[in-house]
Formats: C-alpha cells, sequence, structure tokens
C-alpha cells in the first residue's frame, strides 16, 4: 500500500480507526473523514505524530455537498485518489425494537448514513478511482462495510438491517458496472466486534458469554481484524477479487 491514496470514513473511531491505523502502518497516504471533529483530530495528531501523510476532513457522509467537499479536499490534497473504505456507520437504539414499533425517523436516520452514505462516498470517488486506475494500469478499489445482520438478520434492527442488505446488493451492483474500469468493490460483514457503536456490551461477561456461544471460534472480533481484511482487498493482492461479500465473523453466518 505504499504511497496509495485511501479514504476513510468513519476514521475517528471503531473499525474506521483501525482500518487507518493498519494502512498507515502499511504506508498508505490517508484521508480521514467522520463527522466527530474532537476524535477525527485526536487520531490525525497520532498518525501524522508517525511519520504518516494524511488529510483530516470533518464532514457527515448522510449530507450530498458535505461528501463531494470532502472528497474534492481530499483529491486536491493528496494528488489523487486510489482506494476507498466506508466504515461510517451508526446503531439507533430506537431501533431495537419489533420493526411495528421503530418510527420513521429512526429508520431513515439509520438509512441515511449506513446506505445512502455508502452511496454518495463511492458516487464522487468513483471518477477519481477510474483516473487513479487508468493511470497506474492496474486497478483501484472499493471496500465497503456491511454487516452479518444484512445477511442473515439478527432478529432486531430494522433500519440496521435494511441498510446493511443494501449496502451489500450496492456492493455487487458496482462491482459489475465499473470492474471494466478498473475499479473492484467487495463487501466486509463483520460480526460482532468490539467497538465504541457496539457500547462495550462485548466486555459485560454474561453478554459475552452469549455471544460466544454462537461463534464457532468463541470470541468475538476486534476491530484490527476487520482493518487487516480491508488493507488486503485494497491491495494488488487482492487484485482479482471482486463483487465478493465476505463474513468476518469467527464463523457465525455456518451456524
Amino acid at each position: 500500500m505504499s504511497g496509495r491514496t485511501v479514504l476513510v470514513t468513519g476514521a475517528a473511531s471503531g473499525i474506521g480507526q483501525a482500518v487507518c491505523e493498519r494502512l498507515a502502518a502499511e504506508g498508505a497516504v490517508l484521508a480521514l473523514v467522520d463527522r466527530d471533529q474532537e476524535r477525527l483530530a485526536g487520531v490525525a495528531e497520532a498518525l501524522g505524530g508517525n511519520g504518516t501523510r494524511h488529510i483530516a476532513i470533518a464532514a457527515d457522509v448522510s449530507r450530498e455537498n458535505d461528501v463531494r467537499g470532502a472528497i474534492e479536499r481530499a483529491v486536491a490534497a493528496l494528488g489523487g485518489l486510489r482506494g476507498v473504505v466506508t466504515c461510517a456507520g451508526i446503531f439507533e437504539p430506537s431501533d431495537l425494537g419489533p420493526a411495528a414499533d421503530v418510527d420513521l425517523d429512526t429508520f431513515a436516520r439509520v438509512l441515511a448514513v449506513n446506505l445512502t452514505g455508502t452511496f454518495l462516498v463511492a458516487k464522487y470517488a468513483l471518477p477519481h478511482l477510474m483516473h487513479a486506475a487508468a493511470e497506474a494500469g492496474g486497478s483501484s478499489s472499493i471496500a465497503t462495510i456491511g454487516s452479518t445482520a444484512g445477511l442473515r438478520g439478527h432478529g432486531h434492527g430494522a433500519g440496521y438491517t435494511a441498510s446493511k442488505g443494501g449496502v451489500i446488493s450496492l456492493t455487487r451492483l458496482l462491482a459489475f458496472q465499473y470492474g471494466d474500469k478498473g475499479v473492484r468493490t467487495n463487501c466486509i460483514c463483520p460480526g460482532f466486534t468490539d467497538t465504541p457503536m457496539t457500547g462495550g456490551s462485548g466486555r459485560d461477561p454474561v453478554m459475552l458469554r452469549a455471544l460466544r456461544r454462537g461463534i464457532p471460534l468463541r470470541r468475538i472480533a476486534q476491530p484490527e481484524e476487520i482493518a487487516a481484511l480491508a488493507c488486503f482487498l485494497l491491495s494488488d493482492a487482492a487484485s482479482y477479487i471482486n463483487g465478493q461479500i465476505i463474513a468476518a465473523d469467527g464463523g457465525a453466518t455456518v451456524t
């Protein structure tokens, strides 16, 4: 990944932060995008202290103008774009109930960030990714972040489940439409991962025992493990992988 410019959304915490750290360790040049300016500044400062060339951009992926502007700024500052990882995502507590009890505002808000946000980032990044692929004579890459909820559902989260199912389908569409233009698109579907979005529930002994029973590896994922897969999918080592939906879930979806 040395010298390759990659834009990461949701870069201020969780999987997004881990992706930035892994890509930086592999020598990538980074555009960090997140709506949480304070956390974003902290991640950017740490990466800068390690010598990583980067730009940090505060933006809300659910807002078209924010996304368009963020990508324009990233390309102008870093000289192009070779990869994208769409980690920005939310889960609303009010989305936990039965679908009939979830209000429309909650449902729409989750879709706006998780699905519309992924679409907007891809939409405005694709021209730059195609250009970079043509210039390099190889390929550019998008790694979307879905969820095992989008593969089989978890029994809760109408908005979250629908949004992640949408990300999976969108990924397949992009892989078909842009594969011959030098852009590979793949989707990572994490299982339960220990991030701020899961609220530390994976550290509660009772919850952890229940979670482990459904995972053949008998443990939950760490963000760094998802980041390693994202880094691989963006690299030339994955040059013939396109349109794949990869569950990083310790085997949970085989049960």
